[in-house]
């Protein structure tokens, strides 16, 4: 690619592929011109005619100092492009451990660049994901309260952010709630500056539980070099950037092609069993369990043969966990890990499988399962195209136009998702 143009650029660094993902299709949602890149370019990487450049890694889950490093690097990359503002995308249920990464990560740019202070704004109202007087909710409960209380790797240990930063960030959390957030700009500005006073850099945490304070937190911090959270702001910060050239996506960049179709879950969230559960029901799909894989009795060709017996069907394929709750039971940790590690290796050659053969659109349901997919097939840029749910756009390769990919957080979607994916991505 050339040279970017002169427009100006947001850069986003999203802590994994399908966060990344859903980052750009709220971008992309408002007629921003958003490229996607899965893993921080190289140096002889550049851009042009694009407007937001979302990076996708994997800084969620491994050690601190490892995402801190990534995460700087590509913050110089961005900026070397022209990024005049970094956004800092986690998930909207601040997916964290005590040690990091989100503080941390956050710290290390605020540090780097000198940045007096960013807010901290993870909601996500059309997901139903808010923060009220600093309290993260999730499906009507403070998150500490729901599910991700035992999630296996990031369980969540208090509802108020500024507590889940206390032991990951450096510095002080500053609670904006609804009533200041309905004062002037200046006022609001006023009593954050009279808060930093004396402080070398802290955090806001302003609520946000709806459009209106979504749009308001945008009008007051919107001109902020760095900012953090979930993708729902970005919906409102995209203003900023939209409409600066002629929009040069193409009406078949969201179109479907011909092909086949397959879908890959490795997620066992909630709503993917449920979304599993529904397409089984009445569609092919092939359960598959980590347990079979290690001892041999499931193998990568013994699911493919079941796929080519039906040779004009799309399929899913899915973690057995997903509609079977007690083959998620390991009795170590250890053996946990090794299933997760191959559930993800089968879940990447049965991507290249279908690349190889006849499949043309290719449904990634996990975080983990979608990145290992892509940098499978080697995927490292994609347009933008149209949504299939809020935070789930379709993707066209770059360098592959003739693909379509979708990558879902766990929790995204309705009950009838694979349904409507594999409708959208097709020729009609």
């Amino acid at each position: 690619m050339n040279k970017k143009t002169n427009n100006k650029l947001l850069g986003c660094i999203a802590d994994d592929f399908t966060g990344a993902s859903d980052a750009a299709s709220f971008l992309a949602k408002k007629g921003v011109n958003t490229l996607l890149f899965n893993g921080i370019p190289d140096d002889s990487e550049t851009i042009q005619d694009y407007e937001a450049v979302v990076i996708a890694t994997k800084i969620r889950s491994i050690p601190a100092e490892e995402a801190v490093r990534d995460t700087l690097k590509a913050s110089k990359w961005l900026k070397q492009q022209g990024a005049e503002q970094i956004y800092y995308k986690y998930c909207s249920t601040f997916d964290s451990t005590p040690k990091g990464n989100i503080g941390p990560d956050i710290d290390c740019i605020l540090d780097q660049y000198s940045i007096r202070y960013t807010f901290l704004c993870p909601s996500l109202p059309v997901n139903n994901r808010l923060v009220k007087n600093g309290v993260l909710f999730v499906d009507g409960k403070p998150v500490a309260e729901g599910h991700m209380a035992n999630h296996p790797l990031n369980p969540i240990w208090a509802s108020e952010i500024a507590e889940l930063m206390r032991p990951q960030g450096k510095y002080p959390c500053m609670i904006i709630d609804g009533n200041l957030l309905k004062k002037t700009k200046d006022e609001i500005l006023s009593a954050v500056n009279q808060f930093g006073e004396g402080k070398e850099h802290f955090y806001v945490i302003p609520d946000y539980s709806s459009d209106e304070e979504g749009k308001r937190i945008a009008e007051v911090f919107g001109d902020l070099p760095f900012m953090t959270g979930g993708s729902g702001i970005l919906e409102h910060l995209a203003d900023r950037y939209k409409n600066q050239n002629e929009c040069n996506l193409k009406e078949t960049d969201s179109h479907g092609v011909l092909g086949r179709g397959i879908a890959l879950s490795g997620s066992c969230s909630t709503m993917t069993c449920r979304q599993c559960l529904k397409y089984e029901m009445k569609n092919q799909a092939i359960a598959v369990y980590p347990s079979r894989l290690m001892d041999g009795t499931q193998t990568v060709d013994s699911i493919w043969k079941q796929v080519q017996e039906e040779p004009d069907k799309d399929f899913l394929i899915y973690s057995a966990g997903a509609t079977d709750p007690e083959s998620r039971r390991y009795k170590d940790n250890e053996t946990f890990l090794k299933a997760s590690q191959i559930l993800e290796q089968v879940m990447a050659q049965l991507g290249r499988k279908a690349y190889d053969t006849d499949f043309t659109r290719i449904i990634c349901a996990g975080g983990e399962t979608s990145s290992v997919i892509c940098m499978e097939l080697g995927f490292d840029a994609f347009i933008i195209g149209a949504s299939i749910a809020p935070g789930v756009p379709i993707l066209t390769p770059l360098h592959a136009q003739h693909m379509r990919l979708v990558l879902k957080s766990g929790n995204f979607g309705e009950e009838d998702f694979f349904n409507k994916a594999f409708e959208m991505t097709k020729v009609k």
